[in-house]
């Protein structure tokens, strides 16, 4: 299974120590340089760039195609840019972002998506996790935006409301 992450699932499950989900989950995950250098190289201090640097099932990979790359720039960051393309030339089964934009760039590429709050729901129905309510109030009281609405959703997608 072929994984490409941006830089927020890393950074919000780094927060409530959880990065180990993505490794339990789909093995090996992608980045983009741009992603490695926001969680790694321009924040050493941050929430998982330690883990993130150190980690062997997480592989930094250059997109070949910057003329698309440079495109995707008008409306996207260099790192939900270059996850894009890189997921699209890679044939990506799932592309992990939570950024609204570049979530509407990969629907419009056709890309399989989804964010933190859907890996927390993966990590518990295959049973990686017993519960997401604890997770998701951790994430939201370390400042990671969740909507109620998401918030409730999320929930209740749990069997947990």
């Amino acid at each position: 299974m072929i994984v490409v992450s941006n830089a927020t699932p890393l950074i919000a499950l780094a927060k409530i120590d959880r990065l180990d989900l993505l490794q339990e989950l789909f093995g090996t995950i992608v980045i983009p340089q741009a992603v490695y250098e926001e969680v790694v190289a321009h924040a050493p201090d941050r929430p998982g760039a330690a883990r993130v640097r150190g980690a062997h099932w997480i592989r930094t990979q250059a997109p070949t195609d910057q003329t698309k790359v440079n495109c995707l720039r008008t409306d996207l960051d260099r790192g939900e840019a270059e996850v894009l393309v890189l997921a699209e030339e890679l044939h990506a089964d799932w592309v992990l972002l939570d950024e609204t934009k570049a979530r509407l760039a990969a629907q419009l590429l056709g890309l399989r998506f989804t964010g933190t709050v859907g890996l927390l729901l993966l990590a518990k129905r295959v049973g990686k996790i017993a519960a997401i309510r604890p997770l998701l109030d951790e994430l939201r009281a370390k400042k990671f935006h969740l909507s109620e609405k998401v918030y409730c959703a999320a929930l209740e997608q749990a069997g947990e409301n």
